[in-house]
């Protein structure tokens, strides 16, 4: 656990646990999509079985109306969260390195955009997954280190609404980069 300062002077805590983000009681949750915001496997299934019908017909609307050609990787966007304790899902795309999306600035876009989307629909708190770990094939340590800086970025430009910041991972190996990572 950390506690940063924003320039406003405002304190927001960082939290690395492991678990379940789909069980989480915060305001809003990351969802690791790919770009047809459909649902998939991995954190995305989990999220999009967990919340119900609800989430995957909104996904689609949101498709239809606004991403015609999917979300591009690092940007994000929010939805309602259907069945999950969350109030909000915020979907964003990190980068595939399996697809030749090696630069770490779009994976630190990922989480950045992420909060700044959580942060305007005034979430005080977020649980956000390790971001293009697993099969878009970021190593833990990248996810790790990206995410903190995004992290510390966000808090610093400040002021947000956003207080708590949680990193829930599944994994002990996840777990412990991010817990390195947050120093």
């Amino acid at each position: 656990m950390d506690d940063i300062s924003s320039t406003a002077g405002a304190r927001v805590r960082i939290e690395c646990v492991q678990g379940d983000i789909t069980t989480q009681e915060v305001d809003a949750i990351v969802n690791a999509a790919n770009s047809s915001l459909l649902g998939g496997g991995g954190v995305d299934g989990a999220i999009h079985r967990a919340a119900g019908p609800a989430l995957l017909a909104e996904c689609r609307e949101l498709r239809a109306s606004s991403f015609p050609g999917g979300l591009a990787v690092g940007e994000a966007v929010a939805t309602g969260a259907g069945d999950l304790p969350a109030r909000w899902v915020v979907h964003t795309v990190g980068p595939n390195r399996g697809a030749g999306q090696t630069d770490p600035a779009l994976l630190r876009a990922a989480f950045a955009s992420s909060l700044r989307v959580a942060d305007g629909l005034g979430a005080t708190s977020v649980a956000l997954p390790a971001v293009g770990a697993g099969v878009y094939g970021w190593s833990a340590e990248d996810a790790a280190r990206e995410a903190m800086t995004a992290t510390r970025e966000f808090v610093a430009a400040g002021p947000v609404s956003v207080h708590l910041v949680r990193f829930v991972l599944f994994s002990p190996e996840l777990l412990a980069a991010f817990e390195a990572a947050q120093g």
